[in-house]
Protein backbone atom coordinates (compact mmCIF):
# COMPACT_ATOMS: atom_id res chain seq x y z
CA UNK A 1 0.00 0.00 0.00
CA UNK A 2 2.83 2.66 0.67
CA UNK A 3 4.41 1.69 -2.01
CA UNK A 4 1.50 2.04 -4.76
CA UNK A 5 0.49 5.10 -2.73
CA UNK A 6 4.23 6.45 -3.62
CA UNK A 7 3.91 5.78 -6.89
CA UNK A 8 0.57 7.44 -7.62
CA UNK A 9 1.80 11.10 -5.92
CA UNK A 10 5.28 10.24 -7.86
CA UNK A 11 3.17 9.98 -11.30
CA UNK A 12 0.87 13.07 -9.80
CA UNK A 13 3.90 15.47 -9.50
CA UNK A 14 5.71 14.19 -12.74
CA UNK A 15 2.29 14.89 -14.67
CA UNK A 16 1.91 18.10 -12.95
CA UNK A 17 5.82 19.22 -13.62
CA UNK A 18 4.52 18.56 -17.40
CA UNK A 19 1.90 20.71 -17.50
CA UNK A 20 3.50 23.67 -15.65
CA UNK A 21 6.30 23.40 -18.27
CA UNK A 22 7.33 26.24 -20.47
CA UNK A 23 4.83 26.98 -23.35
CA UNK A 24 6.14 26.28 -26.76
CA UNK A 25 5.96 29.98 -28.90
CA UNK A 26 3.68 29.85 -31.68
CA UNK A 27 4.35 31.95 -35.00
CA UNK A 28 0.86 33.37 -33.56
CA UNK A 29 2.71 34.10 -30.19
CA UNK A 30 5.69 35.97 -32.05
CA UNK A 31 3.22 38.41 -33.92
CA UNK A 32 1.34 39.23 -30.87
CA UNK A 33 4.38 40.45 -29.15
CA UNK A 34 5.60 42.15 -31.99
CA UNK A 35 2.28 43.95 -31.97
CA UNK A 36 3.27 45.31 -28.40
CA UNK A 37 6.87 46.54 -29.56
CA UNK A 38 5.78 49.97 -30.36
CA UNK A 39 3.36 52.85 -29.28
CA UNK A 40 0.71 54.51 -31.34
CA UNK A 41 3.30 57.22 -32.03
CA UNK A 42 5.87 54.37 -33.79
CA UNK A 43 8.28 54.93 -31.03
CA UNK A 44 9.56 51.75 -28.89
CA UNK A 45 7.17 50.57 -26.17
CA UNK A 46 10.42 50.11 -23.71
CA UNK A 47 7.70 48.32 -21.16
CA UNK A 48 6.79 45.76 -23.60
CA UNK A 49 10.21 45.63 -25.46
CA UNK A 50 12.01 43.50 -22.88
CA UNK A 51 9.07 40.89 -22.88
CA UNK A 52 8.96 41.08 -26.49
CA UNK A 53 12.81 40.25 -26.95
CA UNK A 54 12.53 37.47 -24.23
CA UNK A 55 9.87 35.95 -26.67
CA UNK A 56 11.71 35.89 -29.86
CA UNK A 57 14.53 34.49 -27.96
CA UNK A 58 12.58 31.48 -26.47
CA UNK A 59 10.98 31.32 -29.79
CA UNK A 60 14.77 30.74 -31.46
CA UNK A 61 15.69 28.26 -28.14
CA UNK A 62 12.45 26.25 -28.92
CA UNK A 63 12.93 26.19 -33.01
CA UNK A 64 16.59 26.45 -33.68
CA UNK A 65 15.65 24.88 -37.31
CA UNK A 66 12.42 26.89 -37.72
CA UNK A 67 13.39 28.73 -40.95
CA UNK A 68 11.83 32.65 -39.80
CA UNK A 69 14.81 31.65 -36.32
CA UNK A 70 17.68 33.85 -37.31
CA UNK A 71 15.31 36.96 -38.39
CA UNK A 72 13.71 36.39 -34.45
CA UNK A 73 17.24 36.48 -32.91
CA UNK A 74 18.20 39.71 -35.14
CA UNK A 75 14.87 41.05 -33.59
CA UNK A 76 15.83 40.53 -30.63
CA UNK A 77 19.06 42.10 -30.98
CA UNK A 78 17.94 44.98 -32.03
CA UNK A 79 15.59 45.49 -29.43
CA UNK A 80 18.56 45.14 -26.93
CA UNK A 81 20.87 47.73 -28.83
CA UNK A 82 17.60 50.31 -28.87
CA UNK A 83 17.21 49.16 -24.69
CA UNK A 84 21.34 49.66 -24.76
CA UNK A 85 21.91 46.20 -23.33
CA UNK A 86 25.10 46.15 -24.76
CA UNK A 87 25.84 43.09 -23.17
CA UNK A 88 22.98 41.18 -24.51
CA UNK A 89 23.08 43.04 -27.62
CA UNK A 90 26.58 41.12 -28.24
CA UNK A 91 25.58 37.45 -26.88
CA UNK A 92 22.55 37.46 -29.36
CA UNK A 93 24.61 38.40 -31.83
CA UNK A 94 27.27 36.46 -31.33
CA UNK A 95 24.83 33.39 -31.10
CA UNK A 96 22.92 34.60 -34.72
CA UNK A 97 26.69 34.64 -35.95
CA UNK A 98 27.65 31.39 -34.72
CA UNK A 99 24.37 29.60 -35.15
CA UNK A 100 22.93 30.94 -38.25
CA UNK A 101 26.91 31.87 -40.28
CA UNK A 102 24.96 31.86 -43.65
CA UNK A 103 21.67 33.87 -42.53
CA UNK A 104 21.08 37.24 -44.47
CA UNK A 105 21.04 38.98 -41.17
CA UNK A 106 24.56 37.77 -40.57
CA UNK A 107 26.34 40.73 -42.79
CA UNK A 108 24.16 43.14 -40.92
CA UNK A 109 24.38 41.25 -37.38
CA UNK A 110 28.15 42.65 -37.84
CA UNK A 111 27.29 46.17 -38.36
CA UNK A 112 24.43 46.53 -36.04
CA UNK A 113 27.26 45.12 -33.46
CA UNK A 114 30.22 47.69 -34.74
CA UNK A 115 28.21 50.36 -35.33
CA UNK A 116 25.57 50.87 -32.76
CA UNK A 117 27.05 48.65 -29.97
CA UNK A 118 30.63 48.98 -30.06
CA UNK A 119 31.40 52.31 -31.61
CA UNK A 120 28.14 54.40 -30.24
CA UNK A 121 27.41 52.97 -27.03
CA UNK A 122 30.20 51.23 -25.76
CA UNK A 123 33.23 53.96 -27.42
CA UNK A 124 35.46 50.98 -28.35
CA UNK A 125 36.91 51.66 -31.49
CA UNK A 126 39.36 48.65 -31.68
CA UNK A 127 36.45 46.43 -31.20
CA UNK A 128 34.24 48.13 -33.49
CA UNK A 129 37.09 48.22 -36.31
CA UNK A 130 37.69 44.48 -35.90
CA UNK A 131 33.74 43.74 -36.27
CA UNK A 132 33.74 45.43 -39.80
CA UNK A 133 36.81 44.35 -40.82
CA UNK A 134 35.05 40.45 -39.91
CA UNK A 135 32.51 42.04 -42.21
CA UNK A 136 33.81 43.02 -45.25
CA UNK A 137 36.57 39.62 -44.88
CA UNK A 138 33.34 36.95 -44.24
CA UNK A 139 30.60 38.60 -46.43
CA UNK A 140 32.47 40.63 -49.26
CA UNK A 141 29.81 40.64 -51.32
CA UNK A 142 27.08 42.32 -48.37
CA UNK A 143 25.61 45.38 -49.83
CA UNK A 144 27.52 46.43 -46.39
CA UNK A 145 30.87 46.22 -47.10
CA UNK A 146 31.01 49.86 -48.56
CA UNK A 147 29.35 50.96 -45.33
CA UNK A 148 31.88 48.96 -43.29
CA UNK A 149 34.96 50.89 -45.05
CA UNK A 150 33.58 54.15 -44.72
CA UNK A 151 32.42 53.09 -40.91
CA UNK A 152 36.54 52.37 -40.14
CA UNK A 153 37.31 55.39 -42.35
CA UNK A 154 35.52 57.36 -40.32
CA UNK A 155 35.89 55.95 -36.97
CA UNK A 156 36.74 58.38 -33.47
CA UNK A 157 35.99 61.42 -35.66
CA UNK A 158 33.21 63.68 -34.84
CA UNK A 159 29.96 64.68 -36.88
CA UNK A 160 31.99 67.77 -37.93
CA UNK A 161 35.31 66.50 -38.88
CA UNK A 162 33.23 63.69 -40.86
CA UNK A 163 31.95 66.54 -42.75
CA UNK A 164 34.62 68.33 -43.09
CA UNK A 165 36.77 65.05 -44.58
CA UNK A 166 33.76 64.32 -47.11
CA UNK A 167 33.80 67.94 -48.43
CA UNK A 168 37.49 67.61 -48.60
CA UNK A 169 37.20 64.20 -50.63
CA UNK A 170 34.33 66.14 -52.94
CA UNK A 171 36.57 69.21 -53.59
CA UNK A 172 39.17 67.10 -54.58
CA UNK A 173 37.60 65.27 -57.07
CA UNK A 174 36.21 68.51 -58.26
CA UNK A 175 39.32 69.95 -59.18
CA UNK A 176 40.79 66.12 -60.44
CA UNK A 177 37.72 66.88 -63.35
CA UNK A 178 39.62 70.11 -64.60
Amino acid sequence: MKNTLKIIIFALLSIAMMACGEKKISQDDLKKAEATLFNENQTMNEDAAPGVAETYEKFVSQSPDDPTAPTWLFHAMEINIQLKNTDKSIALGNQLLEQYPESKWAPRTLFFLGNYVYDEQLHDLDKAREVYERLIKDYPDSDLVDDAQKSIEYLGLTPEEILSKIMTSRMDEVEGEF
